[in-house]
């Protein structure tokens, strides 16, 4: 028994080490699934200005630290000013809440609100994966409750999915 776990352990010491070569030119690979060039080490994220109709005052700099942290925690990049090896700007482009689910005394049984960003990604090294794509999303809440109550949940729900969004496609690449 002992020999057959010794037997184990070395092929699978061997796998490792004729795997790593293989990774080792792709970049850096995390338990994320994020594939940053080796070259990359910095990121910038710049101020997403609210250009939105109906301007939520916080939104703004949730929205952008959330982006922020993301990438702080979840890559071994610096963040800087600006002019990172990877790099985001755009603006909140649209905030609104809207009715849903239409019952048959045509009032709304829930309402939805909406938060649309435009992200601009730009990659030094790896200039095929920029991009420019307005990222959208929502969630929806019970008509009866006032938006006010519900508002800063939903925000950061909203925001958490939007970064998940924008994280995958600048650096999971799906």
């Amino acid at each position: 028994m002992r020999k057959l776990n010794l037997i184990i352990k070395l092929q699978l010491i061997s796998l490792l080490l004729i795997s790593l070569p293989l990774l080792n030119g792709c970049g850096v690979y995390s338990f994320t699934g994020a594939s940053i060039p080796a070259e990359a080490k910095t990121i910038s994220v710049q101020y997403f200005q609210n250009n939105a109709l109906l301007v939520e005052p916080l939104l703004s700099g949730e929205f952008t630290n959330g982006l922020r942290d993301r990438f702080m925690n979840q890559t071994q990049l610096n963040m800087v000013s600006q002019n990172g090896d990877l790099a985001f700007e755009g603006e909140i482009t649209d905030y609104r809440t809207t009715p849903v689910a239409i019952q048959s005394d045509q009032t709304a049984a829930l309402n939805r609100l909406t938060i649309t960003v435009n992200v601009r990604f730009t990659n030094k090294f790896e200039e095929s994966n920029n991009f420019e794509t307005k990222f959208t999303q929502y969630k929806e809440y019970p008509s009866e409750q006032d938006l006010n109550t519900v508002k800063q949940t939903l925000i950061t729900e909203i925001v958490e999915m939007l970064v998940d969004d924008i994280f995958n496609k600048s650096v999971v690449n799906w």
